[in-house]
């Protein structure tokens, strides 16, 4: 369901975009029911942990932020929103544990997916319009207070990880050089295995070519920043990825890869910098 809503999301924002208008994509109905969807499934997350299993696992909360920033028409708003608010409020206290080695699932769990997600500008230039839905109104209330609260609370590298994860990458402060280099040796994971790095070395391939830029450069400057980063970036298939890109039509993409090989290539990339 998650797959085909945000698949549905896109198509529809590309049909809306195109010059003439081709009758091609999702319609708004179509859309409407897949949320409709999952908005009845979001009733269940209290009672099963598999089911707030699935919801973790399967993107639902990434292809909801989306919907509700396309917001393509009050309706559909008007259940995203409903949705988002569940997955935000629900408690894991219900429906027996996940696996022990796996953290318990709760709205906790959801809000910082929110947040890697973007969903808090969304929500606040929402805020702003006037609505006549009461049900929008006080679900927009809910989630505003519920994302400004949990965003104090995080660090600059809690919302780094929860974008990375939600792979929502958006240009900001957390992709620069004074971040990496002050962040980079977080990079390798608790456990040594570079997850993050593997996960930023996909979004390089990203069809999204916003996304796939600010990947390219957040590759980069592990590389710079990382001890022996090129090496691991090289052992990871970043190289191999990234080349792929650097004759790309998108001027941006193409010069933020070509920053990244050059990185990846160059053994004292600081000599040249200056």
């Amino acid at each position: 369901l998650s797959r085909h809503l945000r698949a549905g999301t896109s198509a529809h924002k590309n049909r809306s975009s195109s010059k003439m208008g081709a009758p091609t994509g999702a319609t708004v109905q179509q859309i409407y029911d897949l949320c409709f969807c999952l908005w009845t499934l979001t009733y269940e997350l209290d009672g099963s942990a598999e089911i707030r299993a699935h919801f973790s696992r399967d993107g639902a909360v990434g292809a909801l932020v989306d919907l509700v920033a396309a917001a393509p028409r009050e309706k559909v708003v008007r259940l995203a929103l409903s949705a988002l608010r569940n997955l935000a409020t629900c408690s894991s206290e219900g429906g027996g544990k996940t696996s022990s080695r796996k953290k318990d699932i709760d709205g906790s769990v959801f809000l910082t997916e929110m947040i890697g997600c973007g969903l808090i500008k969304s929500i606040d230039l929402l805020k702003e319009r006037q609505w006549t839905d009461p049900d929008i109104v006080e679900d927009l209330k809910i989630l505003h207070g519920l994302l400004h609260n949990n965003f104090k609370e995080m660090t600059r590298w809690d919302v780094y990880q929860a974008e990375v994860e939600s792979g929502h990458l958006e240009w900001g402060a957390v992709h620069t050089e004074k971040f990496f280099r002050e962040h980079a040796k977080k990079l390798e994971g608790p456990d040594g295995d570079f997850t993050l790095v593997r996960t930023l070395i996909l979004l390089t391939g990203s069809q999204n070519e916003d996304v796939a830029a600010v990947a390219c450069f957040d590759v980069g400057e592990f590389v710079r920043h990382y001890p022996n980063g090129r090496s691991i970036a090289k052992r990871l298939g970043a190289k191999h990825m990234v080349m792929r890109l650097i004759e790309h039509e998108n001027t941006d993409l193409r010069r933020q890869a070509l920053m990244c090989v050059s990185k990846i290539l160059v053994q004292n990339w600081a000599s040249i910098d200056r």
